[in-house]
């Protein structure tokens, strides 16, 4: 029955396009979620400003990164899909968990220290305490289950000891989460630098594939990806750029690695590249198609989005009315 399955979030920011590595790590398998928990999909805008950011930019990338989850097999009937911004009650939930949250925790937060690295000019509160809000974006909806790459397990057990150390003070309010390992989850290497996750904010275009990069793009892009001079396309820890070639591939094919050796026995890293490229290309055509498709229809969009936030918001306000009856907030 629908009533007893499982509640999942999970967000993405709107900072760009998203990568094959978004792709493959989490978005493929928010559609496949859907069939078996109670899914809600989250556009994560208000994380997105703790690097400062063009407005208007914001604003387009939002509604196109909607538009690109729909055109990845999100279904509004089945899933909520919302714009964080769009319900105020995460922000005043933040604020009430941000008073049961030890500083020194957040200190221990690693990708505070990496921001704060690549952005010294602007090293601001948000980017210290947006795991607080990350903590409130999970416990508002009461998700049992949250879908975590290896980067974001750390703010995850925050979250939880948040959700615990509230519970002992208050008595019984939250649900403590528990992570999501997607079991056909892949990481996505850079196809310029194998050791290093592919990233949108790589310097070196080459290194990553956007969703929305036309066929062309994706070739060239593939056919320029780091190797090494040994020849036989084999998985291998000192052979990183083919072994995460051969994932990608993997992926797409559904062939293990032992099936994708026999393939190309014998034959260059050059078909190979290809034979990735093109699989890769073949994946992303119809997405692209239905992405214009969606985007164009701006009513349709704004139906989603608005409806989504509804009902994001009927179970995030009753989350936050029953704190703030339990902090001793004063109801009118």
């Amino acid at each position: 029955m629908e009533e007893q399955k499982k509640r999942i979030l999970s967000g993405i920011q709107p900072t760009g396009t998203f990568t094959l590595g978004n792709y493959v790590g989490a978005v493929r398998n928010w559609d496949a979620l859907q069939s078996d928990y109670n899914c809600i999909y989250m556009i994560a805008n208000m994380h997105a400003i703790t690097v400062r950011q063009t407005p208007a930019d914001l604003r387009r990338q939002t509604r196109e990164a909607a538009a690109l989850l729909l055109a990845c097999g999100i279904d509004p009937d089945r899933s909520v899909l919302f714009v964080q911004s769009h319900v105020p009650a995460h922000a005043e939930l933040s604020w009430v968990l941000s008073c049961s949250t030890p500083f020194g925790e957040l200190t221990r937060m690693h990708q505070f220290k990496e921001k704060s690295a690549r952005h010294p000019e602007d090293i601001n509160a948000g980017l210290f305490t947006y795991p607080v809000l990350m903590a409130a974006d999970i416990l508002i909806y009461n998700a049992d289950l949250v879908p975590v790459g290896i980067d974001q397990k750390q703010h995850l057990e925050l979250a939880r000891n948040v959700a615990q150390r509230f519970n002992g003070v208050y008595g019984d309010t939250f649900v403590v989460p528990d992570g999501y390992i997607p079991k056909t989850g892949a990481k996505i290497m850079s196809l310029q630098e194998p050791e290093k996750k592919m990233s949108k904010s790589d310097t070196n275009v080459n290194g990553f594939v956007l969703m929305l990069d036309d066929a062309d793009t994706i070739v060239r892009k593939f056919k320029r990806a780091v190797t090494d001079s040994d020849g036989c396309v084999r998985a291998a820890g000192d052979k990183p750029g083919v072994t995460n070639l051969m994932s990608i591939y993997s992926v797409f094919t559904g062939r293990d690695y032992a099936a994708i050796e026999k393939e190309f026995a014998g034959r260059g890293y050059g078909e190979f590249k290809l034979a990735v490229a093109e699989v890769v290309k073949d994946a992303f055509a119809p997405i692209q198609a239905e992405y214009k498709r969606i985007l164009a229809d701006k009513a349709y969009l704004d139906g989603v989005l608005t409806g989504g936030a509804r009902r994001a918001a009927a179970i995030a306000d009753r989350t936050v009315t029953k704190v703030y009856k339990k902090v001793g907030f004063l109801q009118i």
